[in-house]
């Protein structure tokens, strides 16, 4: 069989094609070996196959097509991937004009899980027509917003497509499962080219409704009797963003219900499902769920340091769904303190592990080897093994040894899979307790599942978080250390809300080391997800462009820089008439002034215990004090007295009073800007020419030298991983975001996230919900910040001008945050033109004076700029109380419908 593929696509200089599919003639899968593609004119590239045998054509050939560009990058088109049976048609020659599907196209949102299961399965409805047995050629063709009821049809100026006639149009297969609407026609006795277009029929009248936008579609093709043409014309032309809809953003552990044990737990989302039905919502969105017990303390109550990124987190279990008949007395015993936990106003993490995990331990023999035994239990583990058994292999010798820290355990420093098969064998010791782990973790499983299915039901969908980073003693950096650089901190640079950085402690990612498997570990975590989310939301997408790394001596973020990033070299400082010196540049610059600003009547101690000098008038660190950890050991054994507290911030502060830093064990010489140089008093102390200068590198180390740079680094990653899942992708690109970011999410059809107090545009307050993207997620507030009520309260200037340019007000704005002003932020955000608008469910609440929490600051979920804060927020009333609700929930649900969401 001759088969010709012939792509509709323009090209740019230096931009080529190529086709790669699953037979060795189109490279068996390898982008490296695919087959190229010719370029016929501007608008067409082509390939001539003479495909080899007739045993081939039994196998159904799947193929993508391959954009490879000037620099050397390429592009995947999208999709789940093309696809032809040969053997369905009976001609000597096949030829098939693609049109190519730019990941980018708002269309392909909707081809993702939760459009296709759940937001849109009620508007498939299926159409077939009459199979023609003369056809020449078949028309397909993608329109997912297609209303119940509808299919599309072609029309055309020959008399087989009824020259135009809208009296009998030729409907096109709408068929369940299927991408494509289809239709085949018989072109035999036409005169090509010929023009035609699609249209949306009201599939039961056979009626048009309306013809598809833009100009006619044209065909040039000739007929032969041992020639089929498929011509797949991509999308139709129609409006593509239109659907639009609401959510509600609530970590799991914030529910109340009132049969939750003190936390919210996976069955209280049937009910958050529930009560989002009820409204007019179509998702809830969580924070990590992740297993995060490192130390047994509140501190694990951080939901993003999992030491596991596939463990969900025991906090969850519901233990009346675990609990088998004859061990409900046992269950009735923890009644009291049940009701004691579910009755305070916040989390108190401890006590409720505590009470979980000591129920669970009693049940577990009685009830362990009957779950073990179950076929449902058997797929589970089946289907997870390859990150259950290192996980729980972690746990039990995490509390044989008493610390998370692999590197002090007397063995086991290693996962060596030879040694955690040992641990794991039903004659070990250690069995029954590494079971445990399995036993908590099919629950786990069950109850998430069960409420993902509940959602769906309610036409609902689900939507997870998935943390950047990964804790530094966790089951993922013991098991596959290689993947981690465990001598770099990651975080974030200072902003607004954290004027010294985040350090967020995790280990960064082997970019290098992922690639060479195909970044498999990322690919089994998306997997992981979809089992039980709809959509997730990439926490710091920015770190898939570089990374915030700090070196393993810093406590604090500041002293971190971008990792990977082109570095400033001594030459470029020289060559700007800099008189660089590294030891005035990259050390701190200490004097008599900088001291007495910094440390007050402290100053003469500080000299005394923690300097040396002064020599040409600057002191030096001593050695046992030269970077911050040291300090932080120091203080550590110290009383905490304000004293105290000041001089070792103050220490911090003279450590990170540089200008230029050296990148901790790179072999790539050179130096990166320590951000906001200009509050320092190292930069203040320059001379006005080199003040200048150093703004200018600076400006251009940020903001231009890395652009491209950054771009390759993220698309040498995302596109492959998304390819590996097919739930709607979320990025959170807040922050210092490089010019490069909206480019690449656009391109690869990635949701931004637009934050109203979090403008993307320079010279700008607030961003705006009306100027939104369509394909992102406006909101007004995150967990990482204040609600609208918290905020309103916080900068009084800030309020005023947004109160006046923002809301369109006049006069004073009012001292507190009223319902009727709670309720105008949440209709701009409804009213936006983005695919979503999820609120935290404070703000939701906030437009009710007589429902919302009176304690403003009780609502706040998360502080960045306090290190090891305590994650406790809950809902102040139940989940079954909101559901009474009724005025709140009527107007609410008048919101959403007004807005059209």
């Amino acid at each position: 069989m001759k088969l010709t593929f012939r792509l509709r696509f323009h090209t740019n200089i230096g931009q080529s094609l190529s086709i790669v599919g699953n037979h060795e003639r189109l490279g068996q899968g390898s982008v490296e070996n695919a087959m190229p593609l010719h370029y016929v004119n501007d608008e067409f590239w082509e390939v001539i196959i003479a495909w080899p045998s007739a045993a081939a054509l039994r196998t159904p050939i799947s193929y993508t097509y391959v954009l490879r560009n000037a620099d050397g990058s390429i592009l995947e088109d999208w999709g789940k991937g093309r696809s032809i049976n040969l053997t369905a048609y009976h001609a000597h020659e096949l030829l098939v004009i693609d049109s190519w599907n730019r990941p980018g196209f708002y269309e392909n949102a909707f081809y993702t899980e939760p459009f296709q299961e759940v937001l849109l399965k009620a508007d498939q409805t299926e159409v077939r027509t009459p199979v023609t047995r003369t056809a020449t050629h078949t028309f397909k063709v993608k329109a997912p917003l297609l209303a119940k009821g509808q299919t599309l049809c072609l029309l055309g100026e020959t008399k087989s497509l009824g020259k135009w006639s809208t009296a009998k149009p030729v409907l096109l297969n709408r068929i369940a499962g299927e991408d494509y609407l289809s239709v085949q026609v018989n072109l035999s006795r036409e005169t090509f080219p010929i023009e035609y277009k699609y249209g949306v029929c009201d599939a039961q009248k056979k009626t048009l409704i309306s013809y598809e936008e833009g100009t006619n579609r044209v065909l040039d093709d000739t007929v032969d009797a041992s020639r089929y043409t498929i011509v797949n014309d991509g999308f139709v032309r129609l409006p593509s963003d239109t659907w639009r809809a609401a959510g509600v953003a609530i970590p799991v552990f914030s529910l109340r219900s009132e049969g939750s044990f003190g936390v919210g737990e996976f069955t209280d989302l049937k009910l958050l499902a529930d009560w989002a039905h009820q409204v007019g919502l179509k998702l809830i969105q969580v924070l990590p769920i992740n297993d995060t017990s490192a130390t047994h303390t509140w501190k694990d109550s951080y939901p993003y340091a999992a030491i596991s990124a596939f463990a969900l987190h025991p906090l969850y279990l519901n233990l009346d769904g675990v609990v088998a008949d004859e061990n409900r007395p046992l269950l009735k015993k923890l009644e009291p303190e049940r009701k004691r936990l579910n009755q305070l106003d916040a989390l108190e993490y401890e006590a409720v592990m505590k009470a979980k995990l000591g129920f669970l331990r009693q049940i577990y023999p009685s009830q362990g080897k009957k779950v073990f035994a179950s076929k449902d239990y058997q797929r589970f583990f089946a289907d997870n093994q390859h990150w259950l058994v290192p996980y729980a292999a972690f746990c039990y010798l995490r509390d044989k040894y008493g610390t998370p820290d692999f590197n002090q355990w007397p063995t086991n420093r290693t996962c060596q899979p030879s040694e955690i098969a040992k641990l794991v064998a039903e004659d070990s010791p250690g069995h029954d307790e590494i079971a445990f782990n399995f036993f908590i973790q099919y629950h786990l499983h069950v109850q998430l599942r069960e409420a993902a299915q509940y959602a769906h039901s309610k036409g609902v969908v689900l939507k997870g978080d998935i943390a950047i980073g990964v804790y530094r003693f966790g089951a993922d950096a013991w098991q596959q250390p290689e993947l981690f650089h465990m001598d770099i901190q990651a975080g974030a640079p200072p902003d607004a809300f954290a004027a010294k950085g985040q350090n967020w402690g995790f280990p960064t990612y082997n970019w290098p080391r992922m690639r060479q498997d195909g970044f498999a570990w990322w690919k089994r975590r998306f997997q992981q997800m979809s089992c039980y989310f709809d959509a997730f939301r990439i926490d710091h997408i920015l770190g898939f462009f570089r990374i915030w790394s700090i070196p393993a001596h810093a406590v604090e973020g500041i002293l971190g820089y971008f990792v990977p990033a082109i570095p400033v070299q001594a030459e470029e400082l020289i060559g700007r008439g800099i008189d660089f010196d590294p030891d005035r540049y990259a050390k701190p610059f200490i004097t008599d002034p900088v001291l007495k600003d910094v440390f007050g009547k402290y100053s003469g101690p500080v000299k005394r215990d923690f300097l040396n000098g002064p020599r040409a008038g600057r002191y030096s660190l001593k050695p046992n004090f030269a970077t911050q950890r040291q300090v932080e050991q120091y203080f550590a054994k110290l009383e905490p007295t304000d004293a105290n507290k000041k001089i070792q911030q103050g220490l911090y502060d003279l450590i990170s009073n540089v200008i230029l830093l050296t990148e901790e064990g790179s072999h790539r010489s050179g130096y990166h800007f320590r951000l906001g140089i200009e509050s320092t008093s190292s930069f203040r102390n320059l001379p006005p020419h080199s003040q200048q200068q150093l703004r200018e590198l600076y400006v251009d180390y940020f903001f231009r030298r890395q652009e491209n740079f950054w771009t390759r680094e993220a698309m040498q990653k995302l596109p492959a991983l998304k390819r590996v899942t097919n739930m709607l992708i979320c990025g959170e690109d807040l922050g210092m975001v490089p010019d490069c970011v909206p480019g690449v999410m656009k391109k690869l059809g990635l949701l931004s996230l637009e934050v109203q107090r979090m403008p993307k545009k320079l010279n700008q307050d607030f961003s705006r919900p009306a100027e939104a993207p369509y394909l992102s997620v406006v909101t007004p507030s995150t967990h990482d910040m204040s609600t609208i009520r918290g905020w309103w309260e916080e900068d009084r200037n800030f309020t005023q001008r947004f109160y006046n340019s923002e809301l369109g007000q006049c006069g004073e704005a009012p001292a507190h945050c009223t319902g009727r002003i709670s309720k105008t932020i949440v209709l701009q955000h409804l009213s936006s033109p983005a695919m979503w608008s999820i609120f935290q469910m404070q703000d939701l609440l906030g437009m009710d004076e007589k429902l919302r929490r009176k304690d403003i600051a009780a609502e706040r979920i998360n502080i960045p700029a306090i290190i090891g804060y305590y994650w406790r927020y809950r809902m102040h009333l139940t989940l079954e109380k909101l559901q009474q609700a009724q005025s709140f929930n009527r107007e609410l649900k008048n919101c959403i419908a007004q807005c059209g969401r």
